[in-house]
C-alpha cells in the first residue's frame, strides 16, 4: 500500500488521476495539495475538493502556492481544461474547506509522520515541492520518493518546441526540485505520449462507472476537442494518470538516471536538460513505457468507481 500525497492544478487530467487514485487498492491517498497551472491555485482548491466529495473520500486539501518562485503568474491554461478547470461543467460550491496550514508545511509535516514512507506525486508546476525543499532541509530525506508529471528529455516540449508545461510554469522550482537525487523521477511526455485515451475509452469508462466515470466523460468532450484541433490527436495523453501509476507500478516504465538541470530564461525556459557536467546526483527519467499496460490498469481501475 502506498501511502501518497498528490499535489494538484485540477484540470482534467488531474481529475483522471485523482478518481484512479480512489479507486486504487493499493493506494492509501492521504491528502492533496493544490498549485496554479490548469487554474488559479483558489479554483484548483475548490475543484480538488469538489472531486473528492463526488469519490466520497474525506481526505484533507492543502491550499499551495500562487504565483512561480521568481516568474510573474501565468494566465490559467483555460483553452485546454476550460475556464473552471473541468471542461464545460460548471463551478460548484463544495462543502469542505482547506486546512488552514498551507501546502509546504503539510507536505513537510506529513513527510515527517510517515518518515520514510511518504510519495509525493506533483502533478502540475513544481513551486510547493521546491518550497518544502527549502522550508526543511530534511523533507528529501523523509520521503520516500517524488514521482513527478513533467518534463521532457527527447520527446521536446507541449507548450514549447522545448518546454512540457508544468516545467515552464515554474522552471526555477523545478530546478530545485531536479536537485532531489534519486529519490525524484520524471514521468515526462518521452512516455505520456505513448498512451492515449480515446472517445471511446471514456465511453466504456462511464458505462460500467457512471457516476465518476460519466463526470470524466463530460469532462472530456472539452479536452478531447482541444487534442484534436491542436494535436491533430484523435485521444488525449494520459499525463497525470500515469505518474499516479509510476508511483505503484515503476516496473511498468523504463527509467535512465540522468543528472538534471532546467532552463529557467529564452525561449528554451523550461526545458529539462541532461547535465552530466553539472555534479548533480541524477535523477531518474522515465524513457520507456508498456503502455497497454498502463492504460488497462488506468481502464480497469476505473470501473471499481460508483
Amino acid at each position: 500500500m502506498v501511502k501518497l500525497i498528490i499535489d494538484t492544478d485540477p484540470g482534467i487530467d488531474d481529475a483522471m488521476a485523482i478518481f484512479y487514485a480512489a479507486a486504487a487498492p493499493d493506494i492509501d491517498l492521504l491528502g492533496l495539495t493544490t498549485i496554479f497551472g490548469n487554474v488559479t491555485t483558489a479554483t484548483a482548491t475548490r475543484n480538488a475538493l469538489r472531486l473528492l466529495e463526488a469519490a466520497g473520500l474525506d481526505v484533507p486539501v492543502a491550499s499551495g502556492a500562487t504565483a512561480p518562485l521568481v516568474l510573474p503568474p501565468f494566465k490559467p491554461s483555460s483553452h485546454v481544461h476550460g475556464d473552471e478547470g473541468f471542461g464545460d461543467i460548471p463551478a460548484a460550491e463544495p462543502k469542505g474547506k482547506p486546512l488552514e496550514e498551507d501546502a509546504a508545511d503539510f507536505l513537510c509535516r506529513m513527510a515527517r509522520e510517515h518518515k520514510g514512507e511518504l510519495v509525493v506525486c506533483p502533478i502540475g508546476p513544481l513551486t510547493n515541492i521546491a518550497l518544502a525543499m527549502q522550508r526543511d532541509p530534511e523533507f528529501i530525506e523523509n520521503v520516500k520518493s517524488i514521482v513527478v508529471m513533467g518534463g521532457s528529455l527527447e520527446e521536446g516540449g507541449n507548450i514549447t518546441p522545448h518546454a512540457e508545461a508544468n516545467i515552464y510554469h515554474d522552471p526555477h522550482a523545478a530546478d530545485v526540485v531536479c536537485q532531489g537525487g534519486e529519490k525524484v523521477v520524471f514521468v515526462g511526455l518521452d512516455v505520456t505520449h505513448r498512451i492515449l485515451c480515446t472517445a471511446e475509452d471514456f465511453e466504456s469508462i462511464a458505462a460500467k462507472s457512471p457516476e465518476l466515470g460519466g463526470m470524466l466523460q463530460e469532462m472530456s468532450y472539452f479536452y478531447l476537442k482541444f487534442y484534436l484541433e491542436v494535436a491533430g490527436k484523435n485521444g488525449c495523453s494520459l499525463h497525470d494518470p500515469a505518474a499516479v501509476i509510476a508511483c505503484t507500478h515503476p516496473e511498468l516504465f523504463g527509467m535512465r538516471d540522468v543528472p538534471l538541470e532546467v532552463s529557467c530564461g529564452g525561449e528554451t525556459s523550461g526545458a529539462t536538460l541532461a547535465a552530466p557536467d553539472s555534479g548533480r546526483d541524477p535523477v531518474k527519467v522515465c524513457m520507456t513505457v508498456e503502455a497497454d499496460r498502463v492504460k488497462s490498469l488506468f481502464l480497469k481501475r476505473l470501473t471499481l468507481l460508483p
